[in-house]
């Protein structure tokens, strides 16, 4: 069986999502490299080790694998975030800004044998950023398993929802701001925010925030899919996505889409949601009461463009395809 390095820093669910699936036909190697202090020694021996490494995310933990398998003949493929690849210096987001992250980040890429993104728009944006030739670059999107099994049954909750966590930098960039100051134009609708609270941007929004928002903190798997059945709309007014994955599986759930028409939000969304005309409260709240209107048809098409367009199993496959080819 072959064996394959698996390279992170941060085991989030899309993560292990794919480190599940590489572990049904191969021997994998999870390897957590979460402290920038490293062992270089460590890392050769573990690349020598396996037949291929798996990176997720080009940047200074991925750097030394894709280094080393490089020196070694190794061959390697490493999957954008997003993140990686971005470059918007004007909410302060993305490696490709300038300085020693967009080094870093260029560098790793360009010695992976395989650079693979969640979505065309994170393809484009390797070219366009981070200047990797399209033929180096296979666009895989990321699956979505479902453990809704089938829609959640009517009627639902006159409530908001979005995800994500918490801080300075998700105020615009996930658009938590406005979306908190469009309850204001809602008063009998429930605004719901989930995420982890990272720093004093929380305080700023209760500041900020009429009696019809709450906070949650960070909740659990079970918790988090209660909410998603319950709601009925789910709103991520963001300045960039590289995919969107609380949108897909809140449109599983069979809750309304409501978002900007940026980065891959599209791509996910389709023609089964609401796009906002600009990411300010009134139109948030403008476009939260359409998509409130919705018939349970639209919510039933909404599910069913996710389990057709993001299947697991897909992913699987390509990704199992994409490794076959350089093993």
């Amino acid at each position: 069986m072959r064996k394959i390095l698996f390279v992170h820093n941060d085991p989030g669910r899309f993560v292990n999502w794919d480190l599940q699936k590489l572990q049904e036909r191969y021997q994998v190697t999870e390897y957590c490299l979460h402290k920038r202090r490293m062992n270089p020694a460590a890392i050769w021996r573990q690349v020598r080790a396996h037949d291929l490494v798996f990176g997720w995310f080009a940047s200074w933990h991925t750097f030394l694998p894709m280094f080393f398998a490089r020196l070694l003949g190794k061959p390697s493929l490493l999957v954008s975030g997003g993140y990686d690849v971005a470059n918007l210096p004007e909410i302060d987001y993305g490696h490709q800004r300038g300085g020693l992250k967009k080094w870093m980040g260029r560098w790793t890429m360009r010695l992976t044998s395989c650079l693979v993104t969640n979505s065309c728009f994170s393809r484009d944006e390797a070219g366009r950023n981070a200047g990797i030739p399209k033929e180096r670059v296979h666009m895989v999107y990321h699956g979505v398993p479902d453990p809704f099994v089938s829609l959640p049954g009517e009627p639902r909750a006159h409530m908001v929802l979005t995800v994500g966590n918490v801080d300075r930098g998700n105020l615009w960039r996930k658009g938590h701001e406005p979306f908190v100051r469009a309850a204001a134009y809602l008063p009998d609708v429930t605004f719901v925010l989930i995420g982890a609270w990272k720093d004093d941007a929380i305080n700023y929004l209760r500041a900020i925030a009429p009696p019809n928002v709450s906070f949650t903190g960070w909740v659990d798997d079970e918790t988090l899919l209660d909410y998603y059945c319950k709601a009925s709309v789910y709103v991520q007014p963001s300045r960039h996505e590289g995919f969107g994955l609380s949108v897909a599986e809140a449109m599983l759930s069979g809750c309304i889409p409501v978002v900007t028409q940026v980065g891959a939000l599209p791509e996910v969304v389709g023609k089964c949601g609401i796009y906002l005309a600009a990411q300010d409260p009134a139109s948030i709240a403008q476009a939260i009461e359409g998509a409130l209107a919705s018939n349970p048809e639209a919510r039933l098409l909404a599910r069913q463009r996710i389990l057709e367009q993001f299947p697991m199993n897909r992913r699987g496959q390509s990704l199992d395809q994409l490794i076959s080819s350089l093993i």
